[in-house]
C-alpha cells in the first residue's frame, strides 16, 4: 500500500477503544481525511503527543475508503502561544470546527488550508481579535462558494455599491436596498466596504472594523454560517456562553 506524505492540521480527535484514536485531518494535498491512529493514545514514539486539535503536522498515511491509516507524524508546530490563552484556544477550536463542518471529505482546497493556517499563525503571534475572526469567516464563505452578495439589490437590481445608506441582508442571502424592503440585518455602506475589502485581501490585520461595523458584520456572518449548518457549532456556544464573545 502506498504511503502518502502530507501537511495537515488536526481538526478533531476522539479516543477509540483502549489505545487508538480517530483523528480528522485537513491535509493540503488531499483535503479532509479521517484516519485511525493505532495506539494513538499511548505511542510517544510514533505520535509524540501530536494528535491534538489545531496542531500542524507533517504526516505519513495510507489513504483508504472510510478510515485511512496514520503511520507517522512530525510536529511542525502546536501553536504554543494559543494553548496558553483560553480565548485563543476557543477561537482556534472554532476555526477548526467550522472547517470540519463545511468541508466535505477528500475535497482538496489549498486556499482554505492556507486561510486556516494563516489564522492559526495570527492567533499564535498576535492578541486575539474579533476583526481577525470575522475576516476568517467571510473568506471561508467566499472560498467555499457561499460568498456574501454585496453588489446588487436582489429585487430591483440596483448597484448596492453606489448607495450611501443602509441596506438589509436576509438569512436567505439576499440583499435589499431601502426602497425594496427593510427586513433582515442592516448593513451600512461602511460595513459593506469593509466586508468587500476583507474578501479582496489575503492578509490578516489589513482590515479594522469599527465597533458598529463589527456588530453589523457579525450578525450577518453568524446568520449566514448558521443557514448552511444543520446544528449549532459547539465551539461557538463555548465562545459565547463561557467566554462572552459575540
Amino acid at each position: 500500500m502506498q504511503t502518502n506524505e502530507c501537511e495537515a492540521v488536526v481538526l478533531a480527535a476522539m479516543d477509540y477503544g483502549e489505545s487508538d484514536r480517530i483523528v480528522t485531518l485537513f491535509t493540503r494535498e488531499h483535503g479532509k481525511v479521517r484516519v485511525l491512529a493505532r495506539h494513538g493514545k499511548k505511542s510517544v514514539k510514533r505520535f509524540s503527543g501530536a494528535l491534538e486539535i489545531f496542531a500542524r503536522l507533517r504526516i505519513h498515511l495510507v489513504l483508504k475508503e472510510g478510515l485511512s491509516s496514520l503511520r507517522t507524524t512530525d510536529i511542525v508546530t502546536v501553536f504554543p502561544h494559543i494553548r496558553q490563552d483560553l480565548l485563543k484556544i476557543g477561537c482556534a477550536g472554532y476555526a477548526c470546527e467550522i472547517v470540519d463542518r463545511f468541508l466535505p471529505e477528500a475535497m482538496c482546497n489549498p486556499r482554505l488550508f492556507r486561510l486556516l493556517v494563516s489564522y492559526l499563525e495570527q492567533l499564535d503571534t498576535c492578541p486575539s481579535s474579533a476583526d481577525d475572526r470575522r475576516f476568517f469567516e467571510i473568506n471561508l464563505l467566499n472560498i467555499l462558494g457561499y460568498r456574501l452578495s454585496l453588489e446588487h439589490c436582489s429585487r430591483c437590481g440596483i448597484e448596492i455599491g453606489a448607495l450611501s445608506g443602509t441596506v438589509h441582508y436576509s438569512v436567505a442571502g439576499e440583499i435589499s436596498c431601502g426602497d425594496c424592503g427593510k427586513s433582515g440585518y442592516p448593513l451600512s455602506s461602511g460595513t459593506r466596504s469593509l466586508l468587500r475589502k476583507a474578501m479582496a485581501t489575503g492578509r490578516f490585520g489589513a482590515v479594522s472594523f469599527s465597533e458598529s461595523s463589527l456588530l453589523e458584520a457579525g450578525a450577518v456572518l453568524d446568520a449566514s454560517i448558521a443557514s448552511h449548518l444543520t446544528r449549532p457549532l459547539n465551539s461557538l456556544q463555548f465562545l459565547q456562553q463561557v467566554l462572552g464573545v459575540h
